[in-house]
């Protein structure tokens, strides 16, 4: 006999489970905690199996009815109800598993380790601001191009194309890494390029050597700290990135051999950096050791000697010297790379000293040693022509 509202409220647990039918092989399980399950007992290719339709109160008498019926129906058609339940949760986890977003938490947890940290910040914010609060829900295969298009323009409108670039190439690599694992069929973000309204690449200022004269004489004047003149100074003389200097430990100079050794960890290109150093870098490096020498950091900051100073801290010297705009820390490469190589310098050692990469990474090891004797006689030879413009003809 069919149960009914009453008895399916009412039924108490007992010292052992017991089950009241309402028939078509459907049940009420009750378990000795009082829980109620709903479960349906039927046969598929002959044998017998189960198929939960959930709890009481959560599924009424009627819904657990309705899924039987369900249930029934599938059977009729030749299929097996368990095995559709099974697929269609599993099409519901994968539905939540396989979002834009997850996917991409997933490729940025694989991609991190190799990613300076501020790298991995600014990439972290671009999804989180730009991408994931109008596709980070969606599932992946399901992104169709116009909806990318949608995100990239809106970053656009704002005036930042060349975020919007930016955004579309790492959006591009999430696409991939969904492929390749098994969880997209199309990445959508190459073929957007065109649609988006490009940007020209903005190059950092930079000093003709004609320039060099006037503004090494204005530098000398400087009367602020004299940590951040010398790492000025050192910057010009070694080509460094501004990071690779101002973060740079006194463990890493090796006075006698006149070697700067980088480690891999802050460089740009992941591999350790031989710097050759001249007399002049010596010397700067030699007065600095008199003020930071107690301290694990070179260029130690002004409140915390714990922390290197500031990222502004360079650009802020030339500010102050008449020079915003018109020469920035890291256009001190672009000088070095224009000025020796309109010397005739090898230009493998100008690369080289610039830590630019080397495609083949065996000859860029290779290469590593076998130009630091030519380095260092290029590095003596522009610290020299240095001092010969600040110091002007005799």
């Amino acid at each position: 006999m069919p149960l009914n509202a009453r008895q399916v409220d009412t039924a108490k647990p007992k010292d052992k489970i017991y089950k009241l039918a309402d028939g078509g092989g459907m049940y009420l399980q009750i378990n000795v905690n009082g829980s109620k399950y709903w479960r349906m007992k039927y046969r598929f290719a002959g044998k017998e199996k189960k198929l939960s339709f959930g709890t009481y109160p959560d599924v009424s008498l009627s819904d657990a009815r309705s899924k039987r019926e369900d249930a029934r129906k599938t059977l009729a058609a030749g299929n097996d109800p368990g095995e559709l339940k099974k697929a269609e949760e599993l099409a519901k986890k994968m539905s939540i598993e396989n979002t834009f977003e997850s996917i991409a938490t997933e490729w940025y947890r694989a991609k991190v380790q190799g990613w300076s940290k501020s790298y991995a910040d600014y990439v972290d914010r671009a999804f989180k601001n730009n991408v994931f609060p109008f596709i980070g829900s969606r599932p992946v295969n399901e992104i169709k191009p116009l909806e990318l298009l949608s995100v990239l323009q809106r970053i656009e409108k704002r005036g930042a194309p060349e975020l919007a670039s930016k955004v579309r190439q790492r959006c591009g690599e999430v696409f991939r890494y969904a492929i390749v694992t098994g969880r997209a069929e199309y990445n959508p973000a190459p073929d957007l390029a065109s649609a988006l309204q490009g940007y020209e690449k903005r190059h950092y200022p930079f000093l003709q050597s004609s320039e060099l004269p006037e503004f090494l004489n204005k530098l000398s004047e400087y009367t602020g700290s004299f940590i951040t003149l010398q790492a000025t100074r050192l910057l010009m003389l070694t080509g460094l990135r501004t990071v690779e200097l101002r973060m740079a430990e006194w463990s890493e100079i090796d006075f006698d051999n006149h070697i700067w050794e980088i480690p891999k960890t802050r460089m740009k290109m992941k591999r350790a950096h031989l710097v050759p150093l001249s007399r002049q870098s010596l010397e700067a490096l030699h007065q600095l050791k008199q003020i930071t020498g107690r301290y694990q950091l070179i260029f130690s900051g002004r409140n915390d000697v714990n922390k290197p100073m500031s990222e502004a801290s360079i650009n802020m010297v030339l500010k102050r010297i008449g020079y915003d705009k018109r020469a920035t820390g890291h256009g001190f490469r672009h000088t070095m790379s224009t000025i020796l190589h309109e010397q005739g310098f090898n230009t493998s050692w100008i690369e080289m000293q610039l830590a630019h990469t080397d495609k083949n990474s065996i000859r860029g090891i290779y290469n590593h040693a076998q130009y630091l004797e030519g380095r260092r006689e290029m590095m003596q030879w522009y610290a020299d022509y240095i001092d010969d413009l600040a110091t002007g003809p005799e």
